[in-house]
């Protein structure tokens, strides 16, 4: 996860469905936002929106889902599920991607960049 101590605001919470992702560019990097609901509350999470098998943008475009407790998405392309706390790939444990610290500050979201 990206440590920092800047917050950039992306978008408000309403901007996202829940169990749904969007995409931010924040400082040329895109960022995929997700706002994921499941027994414990809600959730928020970001991650590269970039899916490391194909070089595609399209993790914010993903499916999210639950495997035994672990939150994921799945690349819309290759169908390849990532761990939404540590960008771990649950299905080659030699790939993942970037995370970054996501907060919630009223109704808008930030990011740590």
């Amino acid at each position: 996860m990206t440590t920092t101590s800047s917050w950039t605001p992306v978008c408000r919470l309403a901007d996202i469905v829940p169990d749904s992702g969007v995409c931010a560019l924040l400082d040329g990097r895109q960022i995929a936002v997700f706002r994921v609901r499941d027994a414990a509350g809600e959730h928020l999470f970001a991650l590269d929106n970039r899916d490391p098998f194909t070089g595609a943008m399209v993790l914010s475009r993903g499916l999210v889902g639950d495997k035994s407790g672990t939150l994921f998405v799945a690349s819309p392309l290759l169908k390849q599920r990532f761990d939404l706390r540590t960008g771990a790939c649950l299905d080659d444990a030699a790939v993942r991607v970037a995370t970054y610290g996501v907060r919630l500050q009223g109704e808008r979201i930030e990011i740590a960049a």
